[in-house]
């Protein structure tokens, strides 16, 4: 029987030289005398840290697997109890944070950021000007489910307005950049950081704030984090492109080609092509 094709990433095993380089960093520490007024604990719980990282930067094994590893060392060795080492898996913030990432991995997998941002293209990529707004607005939709400014960004408004900038010969290889590309460039990065400041779930350094702020006894939830910063984060969305668009003006101004690009793109996505656009 023949087997089936999936276009599931392949596990190639762990990489030995990069296993043994965090295992050696690891164990160095671990057995060199803790600095004074240093609990052992400490210094063993700082060894498995080192032996982390080392292995996290040689990518020896995925993420996932390199830090139950080390999860499995700390519990083994008696560094910290099974309470400890879990103990962070009871913060609320934690699963909600979890099921961010699960939505986001849908959004993305399933194409709908894309369509999102194609469709706020095919309608307001009349001027570029409008272009810049559907940059906004798609990153103001995609922030709170997607927790990752990366994953925002780069996976799904960069190859855009790449795409649209290359459309029009905009290329930094041909000098050609000031056309339309460096302007597209620039709303999606300052988009991105705004976004990001608007929803704990927008990046992944939020949650590590309202947890600080917590330990201070000032608890913060994500309706509380939304309502504080929609008012000055919409504002921004709204004055950024524009401002970006005077002092640094695209030199083409005007984009009825982009809505092709948007429509056809929407129409290989599954848009049925009997669809009467209007405009």
């Amino acid at each position: 029987m023949a087997l089936l094709k999936t276009n599931a990433p392949v596990f190639k095993g762990a990489k030995p030289i990069a296993m043994i380089a965090s295992l050696a960093i690891g164990l160095a520490v671990w057995f060199t005398a803790p600095p004074e007024g240093i609990q052992p604990k400490a210094w063993q719980l700082l060894a498995v840290f080192a032996a982390l990282i080392t292995g996290l930067i040689g990518k020896a094994l995925p993420m996932g697997g390199i830090s139950f590893l080390a999860l499995t060392a700390l519990i083994a060795t008696k560094t910290l109890t099974i309470q400890e080492a879990f103990s962070g898996f009871s913060h609320p913030v934690i699963w909600l944070i979890v099921a961010a990432f699960l939505i986001s991995r849908s959004i993305i997998k399933t194409g709908l950021g894309m369509r999102l941002a194609y469709l706020f293209v095919s309608l307001l990529g009349r001027k570029t000007l409008g272009l810049g707004y559907g940059i906004c607005l798609t990153e103001l939709l995609l922030a709170p489910a997607i927790p990752s400014s990366t994953a925002r960004a780069g996976g799904i408004l960069y190859p855009i307005a790449r795409a649209l900038s290359l459309n029009f010969g905009s290329d930094p290889e041909k000098h050609s950049q000031r056309l339309i590309g460096s302007f597209l460039i620039s709303v999606v990065y300052y988009s991105n950081i705004i976004t990001s400041a608007m929803f704990m779930t927008a990046m992944a350094a939020n949650p590590l704030i309202t947890t600080l702020l917590k330990e201070q006894g000032v608890p913060l939830t994500w309706g509380q984090w939304a309502l504080a910063a929609i008012v000055p984060g919409f504002l921004s969305l709204l004055i950024v492109p524009y401002v970006i668009y005077l002092i640094y003006p695209p030199e083409i101004k005007s984009t009825p080609e982009a809505r092709r690009l948007a429509r056809h793109h929407l129409q290989e996505m599954g848009m049925p092509s009997k669809y009467e656009w209007s405009g």
